[in-house]
């Protein structure tokens, strides 16, 4: 995927009311918040906001989507990689039966936004494509692709179909965790009583959501599938997993970016998007925001420094071991390593306001190393790099001064990062040689400058950090390898 988003095509690149067709349900549902949505159509080259953007004779655009934990996002780039339209959606929440109905609340995202595209610019799209939460899974019908039961959510654990999956799973596998998609494949399969009566099919949230675009059931990308077993390497599910009863529920697979179909036709007219206009496969969220770093060679590595800590480095070798939740997302010729923390920034949210966020961090001398050793965490347990669910946090002893608790604090975040990086490279990937920071500390410049030090790295904010940007490259790919192919026939 990066080695393509680098080509010659793609150089410059690493509201309201919604149609009843859109938004209806079988399931009697009611509304809790309303659906908040936001615009803003950018004039990149002139640096500015305008409302009045006029496009080119000729001119397409591509669209990503990126449907996170608590909201959706879009991207509207052109073929230069540059932002001439983004919006955003908070999910409005629909109760079905005393708990969230997620599908129908993504479904009216879904349509929202495409809604929320200013109309003279619909026409100038070219391709789509969506990323999703990743290990967020759907079993819906094989023949209406109608869900038949409610998803699965990227951070629910079947830990009662672990046992059953590392019968199965080679040792370490990424399989191997009571959250990844399998273990929730098998959960639905041994407690289903509808299994004998009708087809079905798995699908991610980003999958559910594009076919709900080009109406093709059952079709997948290779990061997505990862977390269901699937081996990007060989380019198909292996030889265990195969020979299991639910395999025929398992999807099949392309490469993300891959053009899947047009878009259907009552989706095209009702919003006025080009006749000609293709679908993409997707890829999960933490990927697109890798993609929107532009870090697209060999040891260029995101940290994202959110709610919790989480690295990718690119490598050109695979690295998976889940004992510390390290796996390896296939990026075409390399391999995205990845690991994340319980430690990040909701530790310091506990701790400290916005506003004392920012005057403390004023205070601090970045070049000074802090003599407090803390190991921040929210609650007990740790994933990576050390695997400890005993682990207690640490934020002993407190000196009196604020400014010096918080560089303490960041520093040792910064430590646990370039252990993070240490331990990668020892289980075999490639050296690290430059990071870029995304999520919300990438705005603490002081935080920035103690973890280049604490890394003896060079360390920058990506100018890209939202995943929906990454998406809409993948829809740029998709719409050049499409255009080639017809090219060349």
């Amino acid at each position: 995927m990066v080695a393509s988003l680098c080509n010659t095509t793609c150089s410059l690149l690493l509201r309201p009311h919604l149609s009843q067709n859109y938004t209806s349900d079988k399931c009697s549902a009611r509304k809790l918040t309303s659906n908040k949505s936001e615009l803003r159509i950018t004039n990149s080259r002139a640096g500015k906001v305008n409302m009045d953007l006029n496009l080119e004779v000729g001119e397409k655009l591509y669209l990503g989507m990126d449907f996170g934990t608590s909201g959706a996002r879009y991207a509207l780039i052109d073929k230069e990689g540059e932002l001439r339209a983004e919006g955003k959606r908070e999910y409005p929440l629909y109760m079905s039966e005393e708990t969230v109905d997620w599908v129908k609340s993504w479904r009216t995202t879904l349509f929202g936004l495409l809604e929320d595209i200013p109309v003279s610019l619909r026409p100038a799209v070219a391709s789509v494509s969506i990323d999703g939460t990743s290990a967020t899974t759907i079993i819906v019908d094989g023949k209406t692709g109608e869900p038949l039961c409610k998803p699965f959510l990227y951070n629910q654990s079947c830990a009662e179909a672990l046992p059953i999956v590392k019968a199965i799973a080679p040792p370490n596998h990424t399989v191997c965790s009571g959250s990844s998609t399998l273990c929730k494949l098998v959960t639905w399969w041994n407690t289903s009583s509808d299994i004998p009566k009708m087809p079905a099919v798995l699908l991610h949230q980003a999958d559910w959501l594009l076919w709900l675009l080009h109406g093709k059931l059952g079709v997948s990308d290779y990061n997505n599938a990862l977390k269901v077993g699937y081996d990007p390497e060989v380019e198909s599910y292996p030889p265990w997993l195969l020979s299991q009863p639910y395999s025929s529920v398992l999807p099949r697979v392309q490469a993300p970016g891959t053009t899947i179909g047009t878009m259907k036709e009552n989706i095209r007219t009702q919003f006025g998007f080009p006749e000609d206009c293709v679908i993409c496969t997707g890829t999960t969220d933490s990927i697109a925001a890798f993609l929107a770093a532009r870090a697209n060679e060999t040891g260029k590595a995101v940290t994202s420094l959110g709610s919790t800590l989480a690295i990718k480095l690119l490598s050109t070798k695979r690295v998976e071991d889940a004992r510390f939740g390290v796996y390896s997302h296939r990026l075409d010729d390399k391999w995205l390593v990845g690991g994340a923390s319980n430690t990040g920034g909701a530790v310091l949210r506990q701790i400290f306001t916005d506003d004392q966020l920012v005057k403390l961090s004023k205070q601090i001398n970045p070049a000074k190393a802090s003599p407090l050793d803390y190991y921040p965490l929210i609650d007990i347990g740790e994933r990576f790099p050390v695997a400890d669910p005993k682990m207690e946090p640490r934020l002993d002893p407190r000196p009196e001064s604020d400014a010096e608790y918080l560089h303490g604090i960041l520093e040792s975040i910064a430590r646990i990062e370039a252990k993070g990086y240490k331990l990668l490279k020892e289980l075999g990937a490639s050296r690290v040689d430059e990071v870029f920071t995304a999520g919300g500390g990438s705005r603490n410049e002081k935080w920035i400058e103690i973890r280049e030090r604490v890394l003896g790295l060079p360390v920058r904010k990506a100018l890209q950090t939202e995943a929906a940007y990454g998406a809409a490259l993948l829809a740029l790919k998709g719409a050049a390898a499409s255009a080639a192919s017809a090219a060349a026939q």
